[in-house]
């Protein structure tokens, strides 16, 4: 009889997920669920505190968790089942709105519910993540990065609901008025500049005739880019990831 309980609780463990065996559980402030320690008193108080008033007036949730490692499981796929695990948002509404951020990784992902992803759509938490956090999470500030990052979603969701309160505005990454192509080309353009002249004035003089000049057109060539796309409520799979 004991060996037949030990082949069974040996095949249980065979059979489990390796990523249900993983998964951080809820603390009792369950906004706010820091497992890797980078967050100070202060920004988990405030997270806290905000959440808690957002679900009180609308059943909506932003929950953070940062955790150490994944451990071999990759972000989306953790950040869907804890999602699901903690069931975070309205049960009907599935209003919840998770941020996930894995340290050892350099991993930080947003997850939305169903019933944001008309607010917050895969671009515009992308959008979010890169102008909010990402500059401070590339420094290593991760506390202030977390907390930068979440008053812009915060901001986001009480004016959706238009809750009457006033809202601590987030930090804003400047951004550059001249881009590292355009500096470029300004800067061969500045040294091509006397070449140039050059160029027209023997132009002007006819050593140069339409059938040996320069011509042709350029096609194609654009830029395009690319992200990551990405109460018992449930993720619709809606959401960006971002590294650092």
């Amino acid at each position: 009889m004991k060996k037949y309980i030990y082949f069974l609780i040996v095949g249980i463990f065979l059979v489990l997920p390796k990523n249900v065996l993983a998964i951080v559980k809820p603390t009792d402030r369950f906004y706010i669920n820091d497992y890797a320690n980078i967050l100070n008193s202060e920004t988990e108080d405030y997270i806290f505190e905000h959440s808690r008033n957002l679900d009180t007036k609308t059943k909506a949730q932003i929950v953070i968790v940062t955790i150490k490692s994944l451990e071999g499981d990759s972000l989306e796929e953790y950040a869907t089942t804890l999602f699901r695990e903690f069931g975070i948002g309205d049960k009907d509404e599935n209003n919840g709105l998770l941020i996930l951020l894995a340290l050892e990784e350099r991993q930080v992902r947003v997850e939305v519910g169903y019933g944001l992803e008309g607010i917050l759509p895969d671009g515009k938490t992308g959008r979010f993540q890169d102008k909010y956090m990402i500059p401070f999470f590339s420094e290593d500030n991760f506390d202030e990065g977390m907390l930068n990052g979440y008053k812009a979603f915060y901001k986001e969701l009480v004016n959706y609901y238009g809750i009457d309160e006033s809202i601590d505005e987030p930090i804003e990454e400047e951004e550059n008025e001249i881009s590292p192509f355009v500096g470029l080309i300004m800067v061969l353009f500045i040294i091509g500049f006397p070449t140039s002249i050059i160029i027209l004035s023997m132009m002007g003089r006819g050593n140069f005739t339409g059938r040996g000049g320069f011509g042709g057109s350029f096609r194609g060539g654009g830029f395009s880019s690319g992200g990551f796309s990405g109460g018992g409520g449930f993720s619709g799979g809606g959401g960006s990831s971002r590294g650092f």
